[in-house]
């Protein structure tokens, strides 16, 4: 289940919780399709309006799982015995 949902208006200007944000949306707050698929954004591929508030709250969640996101170490590099020429029997 999604935490973040759209707000869309209707015809008669009030507001409704919409199925997933649109392309045009997550282009402007600098989020392409597969860093949202991986934070979990839901995303209306069939939408095409944008709306400023939802451009806003992208950048706000995106920034939140950013600051979330635990660094990830990479392994320390083990240390190989030298080679010597000489071959075992």
């Amino acid at each position: 289940m999604h935490h973040i949902r759209p707000q869309i208006l209707k015809p008669d200007e009030r507001k409704r919780v919409g199925r997933g944000f649109s392309r045009e949306e997550l282009k402007k707050a600098g989020v392409n399709l597969a860093v949202a698929r991986a934070i979990d954004l839901p995303i209306d591929m069939r939408r095409r309006t944008c709306h400023d508030e939802n451009v806003e709250a992208i950048k706000a969640y995106a920034a939140k799982k950013k600051a979330e996101r635990k660094p990830v170490e990479k392994p320390a590099a083990e240390e190989k015995p030298a080679k010597t020429g000489k071959r075992k029997a």
